[in-house]
C-alpha cells in the first residue's frame, strides 16, 4: 500500500510540474502575442505619422509599419536572464545627397549606441566597485579607463543591425532617420575585452580583481 502511494505521489508530482510548465509555456506565448499586438498597433500609428510628414522607404526596403514593428519587437526582447537582447538607438541627418545624409545618420546612430552601452557598462561597473576592496590607485585607473571606453567601444564595435530607415526632401536636401540595434551580448564581451586590457596595462591589478569589477 505504501508503495502505491509513494507511486501515485511521484505521478501527482509530475503532474504538478507539467502543469506548471505548461502555464508559463503559455503565458510566455500569451505575452509575446501581446507584445507583438501592440507593436504593430504603434507601428501602424507611427508610420502614418511619418507618412503625413513626407518619409517614404527606398525600393526593395520593407514598409515602414514592417520596419517600425521590427524595431519596437526587438525593442522587447529578453533573454532567459530577463536582460534586453539589444540596444537600439536613432540617428537623423539632413544633406544634399541621400547618400550623404544617410552616412551621417548611421554615424550618429552609431555615436549615440555607444553612448548607450557606456553608460549601462559604467552603471555596472560602479556598483561593482563599491563591493571591492581597491586601493585608491586602483580605483583611479578604473575611472581613467572608463573616462576612454566610449571612443574605443565605438572602434572595436562591429556590423549594426538596421532596424529602420526611412527618407523625405527637405527643400533641396534630404533627410534620413535610422534606427539601429547592437546585440547586448555582444557588447558586453566587447566593453569586458577593453576595460580588462586597460587595467592590465595601467592598474596593475591581478586578474582575480579585474574579474571582480567585471563580474556583470
Amino acid at each position: 500500500m505504501k508503495k502505491i502511494n509513494l507511486i501515485m505521489s511521484v505521478f501527482l508530482t509530475l503532474a504538478i510540474l507539467m502543469s506548471g510548465s505548461a502555464l508559463i509555456a503559455q503565458s510566455s506565448k500569451e505575452l509575446k502575442k501581446e507584445v507583438k499586438s501592440k507593436a504593430l498597433k504603434d507601428a501602424r500609428k507611427e508610420a502614418k505619422r511619418l507618412d503625413k510628414e513626407g518619409y517614404k522607404v527606398n525600393p526593395g526596403q520593407l514598409p515602414m509599419d514592417k520596419q517600425l514593428e521590427k524595431s519596437w519587437m526587438m525593442a522587447y526582447e529578453f533573454d532567459d536572464k530577463g536582460q534586453k537582447k539589444y540596444f537600439l538607438a536613432d540617428g537623423t541627418s539632413v544633406g544634399e545627397t541621400q547618400s550623404a545624409a544617410k552616412l551621417q545618420a548611421y554615424e550618429v546612430a552609431k555615436i549615440n549606441l555607444a553612448g548607450q552601452i557606456e553608460t549601462e557598462i559604467a552603471g555596472l561597473v560602479t556598483t561593482n566597485l563599491g563591493n571591492q576592496q581597491l586601493s585608491a590607485d586602483e580605483a583611479a585607473s578604473v575611472t581613467q579607463t572608463m573616462g576612454q571606453f566610449k571612443s574605443k567601444l565605438n572602434q572595436q564595435m562591429g556590423r549594426t543591425l538596421t532596424a529602420f530607415e526611412a527618407y523625405k526632401p527637405v527643400g533641396k536636401n534630404t533627410e534620413v532617420r535610422v534606427t539601429i540595434a547592437y546585440s547586448t551580448e555582444e557588447a558586453m564581451k566587447i566593453a569586458k575585452n577593453i576595460i580588462r586590457e586597460d587595467l592590465k596595462k595601467t592598474s596593475g591589478m591581478d586578474d582575480q580583481k579585474i574579474s571582480k569589477v567585471l563580474e556583470f
